[in-house]
């Protein structure tokens, strides 16, 4: 993992292979823009930068890159300590952001989202590079918590890969008037930690199912949680036959790996109030009888991502030592054809005693989610969110880099606040009550997925969990899209695992404990 420092020298001054500044496209037809406002960049000839990326092609333009010798830059009789200058693009997005306009925010594009993708950009085009100084503008607080949470997010890549990856920016200085002082610290704090955070969800979505089994996974997160102070409680599948979790063993029972239910905890003794989190962590969807066309099959091993996202939120916060109680809950299953996988008309009964006839076992990861949702509530918590890969409906309403969250409006709208902040895309979404009589059964208190009809898919999902979490306020975040890139790098987002959605639920947390 990259290192992170903040300084308050001159960027021109500062020891580094590469000098990041950013710019903006130009309003006038003329050369784009670099940012200088709050941007430490005493010694460096903006003019001169600014009249060289015309001739170079660079437009400003979201997620451009340029590189130029930084003697370009330097003053008459001086020197920058780089020897090369990366210029990023902006584009448009520091002007949606100085608007209030509720679209922009819920889509990420606030001026903390501008900021926080440039630097991203930047650490990702860097791989290879041992030290860069990021001159970005960071004179206030959050504009340099959004460059240094981009900075460490971007700088990743996954270490499991064969032969090895190019190595990540080693160290990262960013150039802030700032450095020195608490709100330093604590932007420094909060972007290591989210750094962490989503590198090990994005680890452990890229992680292939042969070795990310439900074991593997339980036991991968009770290291996580115990390396970080955080209590951790395993349930196999004789404790989860004993304690009625009858949606997670349906799901299981094909497989010739046993599921989990992963029990994690951190209590600070100065909790200001209980969420609960559960994440759906289908290590392989097959779609189990109800089997899926093979060209759906290979990113289903990103079905886990939203346990992974959970476990991810938790560490970070016990890393800040948020002052906020949080209990995660981890569903872990393979949902697979073998002779003992699940029926479509079969009839489960799921923690708390409700019957689901089952309609289509590609459907799986609601049944696993209900089971750990009606245990979560029985903790009474505050709120509970849950985050799941949950359905392919999800994509086709809201594409590939946006997620739905519903639930009860005060819980679902906080949630869209805090991804607003966070700078990812989260849209808040109904719940139709029209759609909830095509849950019903004939044969039990509810089917698990619609028949003859996929009209409103990500909603009647939701619907269907909101059976199980009681009275107690919820948001359900689907984030089947997002969470797996299986296309080219964009921002500061690697191809496979994102960790979409850990900045979210780490945003709410720290607002609740707030």
């Amino acid at each position: 993992m990259s290192t992170l420092e903040i300084i308050q020298d001159p960027a021109a001054r500062i020891d580094a292979d590469v000098l990041v500044l950013a710019a903006a496209p130009p309003s006038d037809g003329g050369a784009s823009g670099i940012l200088a406002a709050g941007a430490c960049l005493e010694g460096i000839d903006v003019g001169a930068v600014e009249a060289a990326l015309p001739s170079l092609g660079f437009s400003g333009s979201l997620d451009a890159v340029v590189r130029i010798p930084s003697a370009i830059a330097a003053p008459a009789g001086q020197a920058i300590s780089a020897p090369t200058i990366l210029v990023v693009g902006t584009g448009r997005g520091l002007d949606l952001a100085e608007s209030a306009d509720h679209d922009a925010a819920a889509l990420g594009l606030t001026r903390a989202g501008a900021l926080s993708r440039a630097a991203a950009r930047a650490t990702r085009e860097l791989a290879g590079v041992e030290r860069a100084v990021l001159a970005l503008p960071c004179a206030e607080a959050h504009d340099l918590t959004a460059v240094a949470e981009g900075a460490m997010t971007g700088a990743y890549a996954w270490k499991g890969r064969v032969p090895a990856p190019t190595e990540p920016l080693a160290a990262i200085t960013i150039s802030s008037p700032l450095a020195g002082g608490a709100l330093a610290e604590e932007a420094r704090a909060r972007a290591v930690a989210l750094g962490e955070a989503v590198a090990l969800t994005r680890d452990l979505v890229n992680e292939p199912p042969n070795r990310l089994v439900p074991e593997a996974l339980a036991e991968r997160a009770a290291e996580v949680a115990r390396s970080a102070g955080i209590g951790v409680d395993t349930l196999d599948e004789r404790e989860l036959a004993k304690q009625g979790f009858g949606g997670i063993l349906a799901v299981g029972q094909g497989a010739a790996n046993p599921p989990r239910l992963v029990r994690l905890e951190w209590a600070p003794s100065d909790a200001r109030a209980h969420i609960a989190l559960v994440g759906k962590g289908i290590t392989f969807d097959s779609g189990g009888l109800s089997l899926k066309p093979p060209a759906s099959m290979p990113e289903m091993k990103s079905d886990m991502a939203g346990a992974a996202t959970v476990l991810g939120a938790v560490l970070a916060a016990a890393r800040l030592e948020l002052p906020v109680r949080v209990t995660a809950w981890l569903a872990l299953a393979e949902n697979m054809p073998g002779p003992g996988a699940q029926r479509p008309s079969d009839i489960i009964t799921m923690r708390g005693g409700t019957t689901v006839e089952v309609t289509n076992t590609d459907a799986e990861g609601r049944l696993v989610m209900a089971d750990a949702l009606a245990r979560a509530v029985e903790d009474s918590p505050d709120a509970v969110l849950d985050v799941a890969t949950l359905t392919g409906a999800q994509i086709v309403a809201l594409g590939d880099h946006v997620s739905g969250v519903m639930g009860t409006p005060a819980v679902r709208d906080a949630v869209a606040r805090a991804a607003a902040s966070a700078g990812e895309s989260f849209w808040p979404m109904p719940l139709p009550e029209q759609l909830r009589p095509s849950l019903d059964s004939p044969y039990a208190a509810l089917r698990n997925a619609v028949v003859g009809s996929r009209a409103g898919g990500m909603l009647t999902a939701g619907l269907f969990l909101r059976e199980f979490i009681g009275s107690a306020p919820w948001a359900h975040l689907d984030i089947a899209g997002p969470a797996f890139n299986e296309r080219a790098p964009w921002g500061g987002t690697p191809t496979g695992g994102t960790g979409h959605g850990v900045a979210t639920l780490l945003e709410y947390l720290r607002a609740v404990a707030q």
